[in-house]
């Protein structure tokens, strides 16, 4: 595998392009909006939703060397990213955020990960924070002996990312008129917007408080395209906290959601995306004859 070709990548097989599928819920209906569900959480039973669309790239470049990469104790990437090193036989270095992590036992998620054959690195959270400074994070792989490995960042979000998620918004093209999605790093949501053809919009929903979501997703698409791509915005009103944090409004919201249509709904991230949608359609922030996507990036864990 070469480049940014992820056709070595089929032996994964993966469903693509992803189902769409039309939701029935009276009350986006009332308002004059179509639900659809764009189910990338169908995608691979292991590389979930935009993981795979985010990892593919970066595992193309890989060429059977060791990927290094960097998440929280219950990070999905981690998890995506041990099970793509398991299924292709390369080895993964996960650095987790969180030096007293390392004498406690494992959590179910970084225990899927090192059954997965990852080997975890644990750090302090003042030196993860400076993990993209050239000389922190050359010192953090020598630390790791990781030192000739292909870095990966948190989340999977860089330039092939975002360009392996320009995919999403081609396969959506004229069937949406908005596309929406819960963001964390902002790849995903810099990809799809690149992708939709003119006239379509994405809307974000960031899952982490701090507002400084637009200007890394501005970066992220000069870095993948030389400029802004697409007509995209975030509404900040969501995260209930910070990330995977909740309330007890979004709990019932969720296991009403669930109730309703017989669909699994993830907490971190698609639970906050589908509340806020139906919360801005009873705002009215949908003109009435929207038909409106869902993406969803991923399903509970485990």
């Amino acid at each position: 595998m070469n480049g940014t070709d992820t056709s070595g990548l089929a032996i994964l097989r993966p469903r693509l392009p992803s189902p769409l599928q039309e939701i029935a819920d009276g009350r986006f209906e009332r308002r004059g909006v179509r639900l659809l569900l764009k189910r990338d959480d169908l995608i691979h039973p292991e590389l979930v939703g935009n993981k795979w669309r985010k990892l593919a790239p970066n595992l193309a470049m890989a060429g059977g060397r060791a990927v290094v990469t960097f998440g929280g104790a219950y990070s999905n990437h981690l998890r995506a990213t041990a099970a793509a090193g398991r299924l292709l036989g390369l080895p993964t270095v996960g650095v987790v955020r969180g030096q007293e992590l390392a004498g406690r036992p494992l959590n179910p998620s970084l225990a899927r990960c090192a059954a997965d054959g990852m080997r975890l690195h644990f750090v302090d959270r003042s030196t993860y924070r400076r993990k993209t400074e050239p000389a922190a994070l050359a010192a953090l792989l020598r630390s790791a002996d990781a030192e000739d490995a292909i870095v990966v960042p948190e989340g999977g979000s860089n330039a092939e990312a975002v360009r392996g998620c320009r995919a999403l918004g081609k396969e959506l093209g004229e069937h949406t008129d908005v596309a929406a999605l819960a963001c964390g790093t902002g790849g995903t949501l810099a990809g799809l917007a690149a992708g939709l053809p003119p006239g379509r919009r994405t809307l974000g929903i960031p899952v982490l408080k701090g507002g400084f979501l637009a200007d890394d997703i501005r970066r992220l698409q000069e870095r993948a395209f030389g400029g802004l791509r697409g007509s995209w915005s975030l509404d900040d009103r969501f995260h209930c906290g910070g990330y995977a944090r909740t309330t007890p409004e979004l709990d019932s919201f969720a296991e009403d959601f669930e109730h309703r249509h017989g669909l699994p709904v993830e907490r971190v991230y698609v639970a906050k995306m589908l509340h806020a949608l139906l919360t801005l359609a009873e705002e009215g922030a949908f003109p009435r004859g929207t038909t409106l996507t869902a993406v969803v990036t991923g399903r509970p864990f485990p």
